[in-house]
């Protein structure tokens, strides 16, 4: 699998008849029964097969294994056994598999980018995006594990007489559920800091890009990881997900927030954690004194990205109304001379939506929004001339409350356009949603974009970027407030919420009672006075 120079369909925005180059790559030429088999050889199945095509061209990509709740069952009994032998794996050699895993990632990047654009359909940039996040965990957790697993003694109810030390244990067995939209990054790049952390992991990656789920787990299984602490089962979702839930000591899950408050559910009632990236309807705000050039570029990106498919892609943004004509100006027309492709090489600004259903949705927001009375600045139809579900990058102005794409997630590419005059009531109407997952700040002064930036209710915000300088800072924690979600990866919480936190308290000299001819009267007054001493020398 190597990048092509010329491949492929690319046109654009405005175009209609895409020339195709002679000597394309198809799906047949990457997804080889040889490869299928290599891949597919690990999933725990009894149950049959399904069918998966590629959103590029409708064309088949490969005959999938389908798991039963039985192999889910079994997936997880094979992963017990597995996990113990590696939870007593010394952490800095666990972690060295992450690095490992690296540079493997940057080696061999031309095999998994064309599985994503295969599985996905987003444009070979938009794939990389995958790449960089994955490089990102895989070197942060590597080098940083050691150290948030190391035993961390604290300062124990009386000084020098307690010592407390904090021990992080790994759960068991995390259950992962990984969406379609980001194959990559979201199934190996969640599954990373659990391995880390000595656990074992049974997957659920989506039928529809299960391929690139399992390519990593080949490749991270010669970076050193042991085969049975990596186990993967596919199938539809209402199946195959509940039992992945039924068992897990520890539930992962990224997607819509209807399923996940099930996932909620199911996790509460077996009184096991779970962590959940869901939903979002992200907003911009492009303050008065923004760059406008530099703003409408960003705003292409943060809009457009993977055709929108992401959670935390912008659908909502206000503009200051002295600078709306002049940055829609530029927005329009950056948005309209952006090229659509099929090509399994870079050049395309962007690709197809992933279904027909994801079509539909698209389709029938901008539909209704404009027959109640919002305006298409640029876009607004399906390219069925480019490939079965593929869009054009939509801007919408006029939108009103009552359309769905207002407050809907679209979770494609449409945006909508608001003015605003004053700052106070753009930070009202980016708040005024259920989801909070991410936001975008655009202004020449950093530190007013911070301090506006601590007042939206979101999980991450970016100033004078969209989402990436967020999410790519690994370092800190990412995640959603409200309907967007529960815990968070990346960070040290990213980590240390696949452990249990154990104390062991080792008490010297005396015991916390009566002692050394103290009756109770006389030990109550002792400790009242070496309470008071310890808050005046200040002592936590």
């Amino acid at each position: 699998m190597t990048d092509p120079q010329d491949t492929g369909t690319v046109t654009d925005g405005n175009s209609r008849n895409p020339a195709v180059p002679a000597g394309a790559r198809g799906a047949a030429d990457v997804v080889t029964p040889g490869l299928v088999d290599r891949l597919t050889r690990c999933v725990v199945s009894t149950g049959g097969t399904t069918t998966s095509r590629t959103p590029l061209t409708g064309d088949v990509l490969a005959e999938l294994p389908v798991s039963t709740p039985e192999d889910v069952a079994g997936a997880f009994a094979r992963a017990r056994q597995a996990q113990r032998a590696w939870a007593a794996t010394p952490v800095r050699r666990r972690a060295a598999v992450l690095l490992r895993f690296h540079d493997l990632v940057l080696a061999r990047q031309s095999e998994v980018l064309d599985l994503i654009q295969l599985e996905t359909g987003k444009a070979r940039l938009h794939a990389h995006e995958e790449v960089q996040a994955v490089a990102v965990a895989a070197r942060h957790y590597g080098h940083a594990a050691p150290a948030l697993l190391r035993p961390k003694g604290h300062t124990g109810v009386l000084p020098l007489l307690t010592k407390a030390t904090e021990l992080r244990r790994p759960r068991g067995v995390v259950g992962q559920i990984a969406p379609w939209n980001y194959p990559f990054e979201l199934s190996v790049g969640d599954a990373l800091p659990a391995f880390a952390a000595g656990n074992a992991v049974v997957m659920k990656p989506d039928t529809q890009t299960a391929l690139t789920a399992l390519w990593a787990r080949r490749l991270l299984v010669e970076a050193g990881l042991p085969e049975g602490v990596w186990q993967v089962v596919l199938g539809d979702g209402p199946v195959v997900g509940p039992a992945v839930v039924a068992h897990a000591d520890y539930v992962s899950f990224t997607g819509s927030t209807r399923t996940g408050r099930e996932v909620a559910r199911g996790a509460a009632a077996r009184l096991v954690g779970c962590s959940l990236e869901l939903g979002g309807k992200n907003a911009m705000l492009v303050l008065r004194d923004a760059d406008v050039e530099k703003a409408a570029a960003g705003a292409v990106r943060a809009c457009f990205s993977s055709a929108g498919q992401l959670c935390v892609s912008i659908e909502r943004l206000y503009v200051h109304s002295s600078l709306a004509d002049d940055f829609l100006r530029r927005f329009t027309a950056r948005t309209k001379a952006m090229r659509l492709g099929t090509a399994l090489a870079y050049g395309a600004d962007m690709g197809s939506l992933i279904s027909a259903r994801q079509l539909e949705t698209v389709t029938r927001h901008v539909e209704e929004a404009v027959a109640k009375g919002a305006t298409v600045l640029a876009g607004g139809r399906p390219r069925p001339d480019v490939g079965p579900f593929f869009h054009e990058p939509t801007i919408l102005d006029g939108v009103e409350p009552p359309m769905a794409v207002c407050a809907e997630e679209t979770f494609g590419p449409v945006v909508s356009v608001y003015r605003f005059d004053d700052e106070d009531e753009a930070v009202r109407r980016a708040n005024a949603t259920p989801y909070g997952l991410n936001a975008s700040v655009w202004t020449t002064d950093g530190r007013r974009g911070r301090a506006l930036a601590a007042r939206l209710d979101a999980g991450t915000v970016n100033v004078n970027e969209g989402y990436a300088a967020a999410y790519g800072s690994a370092r800190a924690p990412m995640g959603g407030m409200g309907d967007s979600g529960l815990g968070r990866r990346h960070g040290s919480e990213g980590l240390l919420k696949y452990t249990e936190a154990q104390t062991v308290a080792h008490q010297r000299i005396m015991p916390l009672a009566p002692a050394f001819g103290l009756d109770d009267e006389q030990y109550a007054r002792v400790m009242t006075r070496g309470l008071r001493l310890l808050k005046a020398v200040r002592l936590r």
